[in-house]
């Protein structure tokens, strides 16, 4: 008896001591990973930092008002980003518009509404592949449907829809992502107490989601910010002196729709002409460009994130 005894407890230490060789292992393999995902982050930092501190050296000498104040011009001292930025803002307003209502919409009907079948189960999976979907075929698609197809021409309206369903997917896949956050206990308390359907979706789902939501629309709209190929393929001007008409008049309705069929030209398209001249301070002209758009990026990355911390922050559950 006291053989087996001691058989047992010969048996139980080496377990123990394959558990604690087991647990060493993995500890070991977790701080590598760790180690590797750390230094693959710096590696990628480090690139872009070291890109944008080569573009804000470059392109230094243009940093004044009146590069945002002048339009281009075939003079390289003189040529600036008005109707650039302007472009960018009207497109982007577009954009806005058409995307994140919708977007939104279609993300509580997915998570919310739409009965588990398969038919809600194809539409899931298409709506995760659209959001890899390389932004030139986005671009195809509208010079086929909306310049040739819906004759809207080479215009805001239709370079805001293009990039429009360009973003669409991301933030549909972003606002299923932030409701799936949200806990069970939220809902199961909101029908305790007699909610109906609508009252937890609009009262509880979209309040406790919303931080999530932004996050993925300003995502969305970063990305939108520096695309060229779609812009490029429905035919986005490269030179432009002159700005759209102006979305509010001073006339009743005080409302001007004109702008959207006006011809148009962005940032990205902008450093790209001055990219593809010869003459060297031109590039000055394109890395100042190429300077801005990282900084308005990562401003609008920055504020996906602090809007998130502050909304999350004052929710209480």
């Amino acid at each position: 008896m006291n053989s087996n005894i001691q058989k047992n407890k010969a048996s139980v230490i080496e377990n123990l001591d394959a558990v604690r060789a087991m647990i060493k292992r993995h500890k070991r393999n977790d701080i590598l990973f760790a180690t590797i995902g750390l230094l693959a982050i710096m590696f990628g930092l480090l690139a872009l930092l070291t890109l944008f501190v080569d573009l804000v050296m470059d392109g230094y000498p243009r940093f004044n008002i009146q590069f945002f104040s002048d339009f281009p011009s075939r003079r390289a001292g003189s040529a600036g980003l008005l109707s650039a930025w302007v472009g960018s803002l009207l497109v982007m307003l577009v954009t806005f518009l058409t995307a994140v209502p919708i977007g939104v919409a279609a993300g509580l009907y997915l998570e919310e509404y739409a009965p588990k079948n398969w038919f809600s189960d194809l539409i899931e999976i298409n709506v995760s592949n659209l959001a890899g979907v390389p932004s030139i075929i986005y671009g195809l698609l509208a010079l086929g449907l909306f310049v040739y197809g819906l004759n809207l021409g080479q215009s805001i309206l239709t370079a805001g829809l293009t990039l429009g369903l360009l973003i669409l997917p991301i933030v549909i896949v972003s606002t299923r992502e932030a409701i799936r956050a949200i806990p069970i206990a939220i809902r199961e308390a909101a029908y305790a107490v007699g909610a109906t359907k609508w009252q937890v979706v609009k009262d509880h789902i979209v309040k406790y989601s919303q931080g999530g939501i932004l996050t993925g629309v300003i995502i969305g709209m970063s990305r939108a910010l520096g695309e060229t190929a779609p812009i490029i393929t429905i035919g986005a001007l490269t030179f432009i002196a002159f700005l759209p008409p102006s979305p509010i008049t001073t006339e009743v309705p005080f409302i001007n729709f004109e702008w959207l069929s006006s011809s148009f030209t962005v940032l990205p398209i902008q450093m790209f002409n001055w990219l593809s001249r010869p003459d060297h301070a031109f590039h000055i002209n394109a890395a100042a460009t190429g300077a801005i758009i990282i900084v308005v990026t990562l401003l609008m990355n920055g504020t996906a994130i602090w809007l998130r911390y502050k909304i999350r922050k004052n929710i209480k559950w």
